[in-house]
């Protein structure tokens, strides 16, 4: 039987790393390849099929939830298992609105990763034991239709959104989603007309109430 194909995706590589080791003691399961941001971990599946991805939610360039509303539109039998310290009802929701198959934090990743892969291996959700009070909650909340605040922008509107919260210049958005000045400047009036906001401080602000700048430990 082939492998359970994995590709790993968080920018602390250290925490990366010690992911890869406990899986790879693991049999029948492989890791096939490593992203350090979204935008990475998104140009790396189109050569790198994959059974299963372990996502951060909070990475540079595109989060997790982001790159995992791209991945199902994509490849729909492909697994996310989110690996996260965020233990908030918002986060899991999310994560599991945008297609998340599990949720894992990382305090008790090393002792519950086994059991959450094979759950989501197995087509099931995997939920952390540590989010018990929350997952009540969470799936009335799914099983009424309520969703987040919708989100108006679009995937790369986002990911422009969160390079400009993080100080990027127009050029550096540009050779990172590999787009022209011209571009990277029409999408950010776009943005801003959507939100129906002028000053870019308040873009920032956006990004920040949104998620889309920071990161998990």
């Amino acid at each position: 039987m082939p492998p359970y194909k994995i590709v790993l995706a968080d920018d602390h590589t250290l925490f990366r790393n010690a992911i890869k080791r406990s899986i790879e003691k693991m049999p029948g399961l492989k890791v096939v390849g490593e992203a350090s941001d979204g935008l990475e971990l998104l140009e790396l599946l189109k050569d790198v099929p994959a059974d299963l991805i372990i996502a951060d939610i909070s990475m540079p360039n595109l989060r997790g939830i982001e790159a995992t509303r791209e991945i199902k539109q994509l490849y729909p039998d492909t697994h996310v298992l989110m690996l996260t310290m965020h233990k908030s009802r918002e986060h899991l929701l999310s994560a599991l609105q945008s297609g998340a198959d599990g949720y894992l934090l990382k305090e008790n990743a090393f002792s519950d990763l086994l059991a959450a892969i094979e759950t989501v291996r197995q087509d099931k959700t995997y939920i952390s034991s540590l989010l018990l009070d929350e997952v009540t909650d969470v799936m009335r909340d799914l099983s009424a239709g309520k969703v987040q605040e919708q989100e108006p922008l679009t995937l790369r509107e986002i990911e422009v959104t969160k390079l400009i919260a993080e100080g990027r210049s127009a050029r550096e958005i540009g050779e990172l989603l590999n787009i022209s000045i011209a571009t990277v400047r029409t999408h950010r009036h776009n943005i801003k007309r959507k939100l129906n906001i002028k000053k870019q401080a308040d873009l920032v602000k956006y990004a920040i109430r949104k998620g889309y700048t920071g990161s998990d430990a």
